[in-house]
């Protein structure tokens, strides 16, 4: 099956300082290696979740995708299309096969347009519909989601907030794409509404043939809706397999630590938790070797000298550990 999203050698760095001020100090400027030789694929109707801590460079990982942040080196091949260095010229016509839901549904909307005007602009946009019937359009897609037709022509801060985010992803079906990228889509919700979004989500999916890199921390609400899993640590994916495997089998030691510190009804469970010690390392300056290695609770001489290949431990399963148990 052709990959609708194939992601090679993804870097993106970003520097900061070395202005007038820190030279008059002797301070350089720094390179923060938000995200270091990512690769990944999603086929066509494919749900990959994207997890890891905050700052380890998921969501830069979906911007570098969108052409948000422009790519340090990589390539991105959507649909067959390379467009990590392609003009935005070139770039237009693709980006209606490639659309985004945003963490905070509010900040994403213009609070000066009405809804159906937001909703309705990537549809102008790419001349998918006019007069009435973009009105008609944008009215479907309220329906879709959830929302009533005759809502259209309020603003933002009428809604709450599980009816902007449905506002969102109307905004992000209207081009009809083939890849959305949800950038923790239910994470500013209340648990319930969580629960309707997501299944909002597969029912859409299901319905369109989607594909979604789902970026989240949430491993309970990674695990409802995706089919592979890749696990990210200080800017690398540092283990990638699908669902069943990974949460059943986990060769990381950072996605057993993960893992161990989902709640549990299972009384039991806080004795089983893997308590990582130490502070997470700056993206400016990484350990050398695996950058795990020091809040690894398993980590030897070879961890610093030497960085882990991801490296496929079992069929469909890759790690980037020198002690996973390779089957």
């Amino acid at each position: 099956m052709t990959n609708i999203l194939s992601v090679r050698k993804l870097v993106k760095h970003f520097t900061i300082g070395g202005g007038i001020l820190d030279r008059a100090f002797g301070k350089s400027a720094k390179i923060i290696r938000a995200v270091d030789d990512v690769s990944f694929d999603i086929t066509p109707g494919e749900t990959l979740g994207l997890v890891g801590e905050s700052g380890c460079g998921k969501s830069t990982v979906g911007r570098s995708i969108l052409r948000l942040h422009e790519p340090t080196a990589g390539t991105i091949e959507l649909d067959g299309h390379e467009i990590s260095k392609s003009s935005q010229r070139v770039l237009r016509p693709l980006r209606q096969h490639v659309q985004v839901v945003f963490q905070d549904p509010f900040a994403s909307l213009n609070p000066r347009r009405t809804v159906g005007q937001s909703v309705a602009e990537p549809i102008a946009n790419f001349g998918l519909a006019q007069g009435e019937g973009l009105r008609t359009e944008v009215e479907a897609l309220f329906e879709r989601v959830g929302l009533r037709a005759d809502q259209i022509d309020r603003f933002p801060h009428e809604f709450s907030g599980g009816q902007r985010q449905r506002i969102g992803i109307a905004r992000a079906l209207g081009t009809k794409p083939k890849l959305i990228v949800l950038d923790e889509p239910v994470s500013a919700l209340d648990v319930s509404v969580q629960a309707q979004v997501i299944n909002l989500l597969v029912d859409l999916q299901q319905e369109f043939g989607l594909a979604y890199l789902f970026i989240a921390h949430d491993l309970a609400v990674v695990e409802h809706i995706s089919a592979r899993v890749a696990v990210m640590y200080l800017g690398k994916i540092v283990e990638i397999a699908d669902k069943k495997s990974l949460f059943e089998n986990p060769q990381h030691p950072y996605t057993q630590a993960l893992l161990s510190a989902v709640p549990s009804i299972d009384p039991d469970a806080a004795s089983k938790r893997i308590v990582l010690t130490g502070d997470i390392p700056s993206p400016a300056n990484p350990p050398s070797g695996c950058r795990f290695r020091s809040r690894c609770p398993i980590a030897q001489a070879i961890c610093a000298d030497e960085e882990p290949p991801l490296r496929s431990q079992s069929a469909g399963h890759d790690a980037a550990c020198h002690f996973a148990d390779s089957e």
